[in-house]
């Protein structure tokens, strides 16, 4: 097949550009053109690269148009973020592109009522990336259902990797956690510890995107969670951490006026919105209806990232063996 990736040179896009290379695919990748891929790979050298100002184009009206007239089989859109650009490139590919792939995140989602989430959990999405998220899946299954574009939308949890900072044991981005971690120093952790973060390595998101492509019938019209088979707690997340560096966690549990008072608010309102919803999204979906089988556990996805990070000089910490 043709197909057109917007986004490619991301997380996910990363790892799926090489797998549909490999899968014998013709690929396009649409980007801005200022990043590479997190890892490099021979495949990108088949890849057609097309550098797209993605929001001025949309604000012009014209990046459907451009997607369409590339004539893809597919296209997997990596990077949209409101609900305007989803209908905008829905329109300009229906009755053009066979199928439309959409990045979605489990923060359409709101706060775990049960668990594990399902994709039609009945939950209340909040904050403005969780309820633009939400209202693009919905526009997607809407569409499709009313014999429109052909689309699917896949949801990943927390995306870890090489090459980039994973959410913490917190739910924030300060590396300080990490070095904490590593010392043995006192950690203080809003709220009990028994909140629910779900990490996913990209690799295993390509997975799940690459067999959406070449499954189609089975994912039409459908979303999907593609996430670790299991979830970690607060408290356990930071005890397989510790254990990288041979040390056991040194807990302080506080309340979130004291926490907020200790970091900046940008880690603090990180820690609020990841903790505040206590995640676990299954992804028994994805497994019976296309063959989603991922490869890693959360903490090992975690652990492959953070690895990459002491390794080139991102975080002063050393990791022991096993």
């Amino acid at each position: 097949m043709r197909i057109v990736v917007v986004g490619g040179t991301g997380h996910v896009g990363t790892y799926l550009i090489p797998r549909l290379v490999a899968a014998g695919h013709q690929v396009v990748n649409l980007s801005r053109g200022t990043r590479r891929p997190y890892a490099e790979h021979p495949a990108w050298e088949q890849v057609e690269q097309l550098t797209v100002d993605r929001e001025a184009e949309d604000r012009a009206g014209t990046f459907a148009g451009r997607v369409a007239d590339l004539a893809p089989d597919v296209v997997v859109d990596m990077v949209c973020f409101t609900e305007e650009s989803a209908r905008q490139l829905v329109d300009g590919l229906r009755g053009r592109v066979a199928h439309l792939v959409h990045c979605g995140s489990i923060w359409m989602h709101g706060p775990s009522r049960s668990i594990p989430l399902r994709e039609d959990s009945e939950t209340v999405p909040f904050g403005d990336y969780g309820v633009r998220k939400a209202a693009i899946a919905r526009l997607l299954l809407d569409e499709t259902a009313r014999g429109g574009l052909v689309t699917t939308s896949l949801h990943p949890g927390h995306i870890s990797g090489p090459g980039w900072h994973p959410i913490n044991p917190l739910g924030n981005l300060d590396p300080a956690v990490w070095t904490a971690l590593a010392s043995g120093a006192p950690l203080a952790v809003p709220g009990i510890g028994a909140e629910l973060l779900h990490h996913v390595h990209a690799d295993d998101v390509a997975q799940g995107f690459q067999l959406a492509i070449e499954r189609r019938d089975a994912a039409a019209g459908q979303a999907f969670h593609v996430t670790a088979p299991s979830a970690l707690t607060v408290r356990g997340f930071a005890g397989y951490a510790a254990s990288w560096f041979g040390r056991e966690p040194a807990l302080e549990f506080v309340g979130w006026d004291e926490f907020r008072a200790g970091t900046t608010p940008e880690y603090a309102e990180q820690s609020w919105e990841h903790l505040s919803r206590s995640q676990f999204a299954s992804s028994d979906k994805a497994r019976r209806a296309l063959g989603y089988a991922p490869r890693y556990a959360p903490e090992e996805a975690v652990r492959e990232a953070v690895e990459w990070l002491a390794g080139h000089g991102e975080l002063d910490v050393e990791l022991s063996a096993g």
